[in-house]
């Protein structure tokens, strides 16, 4: 059931999966699925923990060196190769964001992401900042400081260039900068580039703080 929802979510959008549209899916009345799930809920959290489990099982495949100042790679690497899964489930980090409590799965990623720190020689209290400073970005997404509210790029262009007067640094910037990667993209300003931006921003001051 959950392989077929996350089909419908990729193929349509997680506006597409309804209990009425899995059941057809699936050849079976919707009523009949809540003989397996309370509600669409548990579907969400179901498909979140099947996505975040895809994740675990690609960057357990990594095989790169961790120790010492080799740390910083391998971090980068686990984190950018969680975000190609995302990119295969785009509407995945929006459920992410929407979930009330935290799978085994996602405890089980962090747990991976932490020890590669810690084989660079982070301490503990290092890394709690360095968890609050990544924040989703650790997953492989970053949150997005705007949201057009689905708004195409030009509609949400015109309605800033009508308060010009107003705000005029962010209406600037927002004309000036352009993502056009739709493939790299999981959200308005989480392109490839500013995620891996942000990213090594991060990465690289926390190598100051190890090397010192």
């Amino acid at each position: 059931m959950l392989r077929a929802a996350v089909k419908i979510a990729d193929s349509g959008g997680i506006e597409a999966l309804t209990m009425r549209r899995l059941g057809e899916d699936l050849g079976a009345e919707a009523m009949s699925l809540y003989y397996h799930v309370a509600n669409k809920e548990d579907v969400l959290d179901g498909i979140a923990e099947t996505v975040v489990m895809e994740i675990n099982d690609v960057v357990g495949e990594i095989d790169v060196p961790s120790a010492g100042a080799q740390w910083k790679a391998a971090v980068r690497c686990r984190i950018l190769a969680a975000r190609e899964v995302l990119l295969r489930h785009p509407w995945a980090p929006g459920v992410f964001e929407t979930r009330t409590s935290t799978s085994f799965a996602v405890l089980r990623y962090y747990d991976g992401l932490l020890k590669l720190m810690r084989d660079g020689g982070l301490s503990y209290d290092v890394i709690h900042h360095a968890m609050h400073a990544l924040g989703s970005r650790a997953l492989g997404f970053a949150q997005e400081m705007f949201d057009p509210g689905g708004a195409s790029d030009e509609e949400a262009g015109a309605e800033l260039a009508r308060m010009a007067d107003k705000i005029p640094h962010l209406v600037g910037m927002f004309m000036e900068v352009a993502h056009d990667d739709p493939d790299s993209t999981l959200g308005w300003c989480d392109d490839k580039t500013e995620f891996e931006f942000g990213l090594d921003l991060i990465l690289d001051g926390l190598d100051r703080m190890r090397d010192r």
